[in-house]
């Protein structure tokens, strides 16, 4: 039975693939029954329920403010399969480590946006994370076949000055220049909150003596599901099965390759706190582990001394004492802004610069008051591992909203010359696999007016 699709929150629905012939022949594979396939692409078919499942994303996240026919998605649907297909056909490489970091990071945004894992379940149709994990690793898996196998056919694709230019004045000839929205600048100051010595050392010998007792007899199974701090430890007890290619942290899988079954490890250190780690079987390539973390703790006291110390830094600046860019230098702790003398970079484009209508909600909340040259308060932020720090923001700088204008906004009209010609490439590329590709469409959808030739007329 098909799960729910994962539509609210992702933007990808699971591709299902089964094994037949990839040229323009019929599949040996045809006696499985058909109902409810709306097309096969190669390998991979599309389902009907797909076509619903995409449309209700795309006007989830339009606000009904963009529609699309049955055809149209179909057809949108199978381009994404036929970038799948290929991607194999072509020897296109996924690690382990890829998709698992991506599944990692879907499954701490469900977390983050329903609030338990037994919501999740209930509205998805798991019955355990073990579940998901698998879902999410077929969705991962298949995303980013269809991202390097994109990747291939436009790595090598540039635009020169003429061509950005051309597409500006064509842009204006159709009275299509974009507006480019709101965008800010801005940097940041990091005072971490570090645990003591004598607490890092009472987590050590907390971790020392439960593997003392393990030894002696007692389950490591119980002292996982009694004492490790791992949010998954209701769900797998701390077990988990890894290669050397899986997405765990590096210390984990040193401590996991360097054991025999059976073994304990000494506790360790990761990002995340402190482990002991036990080998419970060898697999060929694959190490089943189950795993105790313990965080150490700040005081509240702590936490104060550490934000009292960032409000004098802040105090500093606004008298004048150090400018910013100095106190980035002297007192920031975040090794990534502070090469950059604090400069955040937004993630999605590579660049400085953050729509301001694109930002993470939390982030525009502090900043949304600022004018250029304003410094937030000092505000208390977290990290996925578990680490607590103080922050300062500086908003640096500000553009208001406006029509792109090909001298100020080149880099951004460029970028969208640059997606322009990618797409053009991709989408030559797909008419020409189209005629050498084995494709079977329902027939409910063959009257469909597809932009290509998907029914081979």
């Amino acid at each position: 039975m098909l799960k729910k699709y994962l539509i609210p929150l992702l933007s990808i629905v699971t591709l299902y693939t089964y094994a037949q012939d990839s040229t323009s022949k019929e599949p040996e594979t045809k006696r499985i029954k058909l109902d409810g396939v709306a097309a096969v692409v190669g390998k991979n078919i599309v389902l009907d329920s797909e076509i619903a499942a995409y449309k209700f994303e795309l006007e989830q996240q339009s606000e009904g403010k963009v529609e699309v026919t049955d055809c149209e998605m179909l057809e949108q649907i199978m381009n994404r399969k036929l970038l799948s297909h290929h991607a194999v056909i072509d020897s296109v490489e996924v690690s382990d480590a890829e998709v698992n970091g991506r599944v990692e990071q879907k499954i701490g945004y469900f977390l983050q946006q329903l609030g338990s894992e037994e919501r999740l379940f209930t509205l998805y149709g798991f019955d355990n994370m073990a579940d998901l994990r698998n879902e999410l690793t077929e969705i991962e898996n298949e995303a980013l076949l269809i991202s390097k196998m994109q990747q291939k056919l436009t790595d090598e694709i540039d635009v020169t000055p003429e061509e950005v230019r051309n597409y500006f004045k064509s842009l204006e000839k159709e009275n299509n220049v974009p507006e480019i929205g709101s965008e800010i600048e801005l940097a940041q100051i990091v005072m971490y909150v570090k645990p003591t010595t004598q607490e890092e050392q009472r987590v050590i010998d907390k971790l020392n003596q439960i593997k003392k007792e393990v030894e002696e007899g007692s389950s490591f199974k119980m002292k996982a599901i009694l004492y490790s701090e791992d949010p998954g430890v209701t769900q797998n007890s701390g077990e988990y099965t890894l290669t050397r290619e899986s997405g765990m942290v590096k210390e984990f899988k040193e401590a996991a390759f360097s054991l025999n079954e059976g073994e304990i490890s000494e506790p360790f250190k990761s990002d995340y706190g402190y482990h002991i780690l036990t080998v419970e079987k060898i697999k060929g390539k694959q190490r089943v582990v189950r795993h105790i973390l313990i965080q150490p703790e700040v005081t509240e006291e702590l936490k104060q001394q550490v934000k009292d110390s960032l409000e004098q830094v802040r105090k500093d600046i606004l008298t004048y004492k150090i400018n910013f860019e100095d106190a980035v230098t002297k007192y920031s702790e975040e090794k990534v802004s502070k090469s950059s003398n604090g400069l955040l970079m937004n993630p999605e484009t590579g660049d400085s610069k953050f729509e301001l209508t694109r930002m993470d909600p939390a982030l525009y909340a502090r900043i949304s008051t600022l004018k250029q040259g304003e410094i937030t308060d000092v505000f208390l932020d977290g990290t996925r591992e578990g680490e607590t720090m103080w922050k300062i923001i500086l908003l640096k700088s500000k553009t208001e909203a406006h029509i792109a204008d090909l001298n100020e906004d080149y880099v951004k009209v460029q970028q969208l010359a640059l997606q322009k010609k990618r797409e053009e490439t991709i989408a030559k590329w797909a008419k020409e696999k189209i005629g050498d590709t084995y494709i079977k469409i329902n027939s409910e959808y063959l009257n469909c007016k597809f932009k290509d030739n998907w029914t081979k007329k």
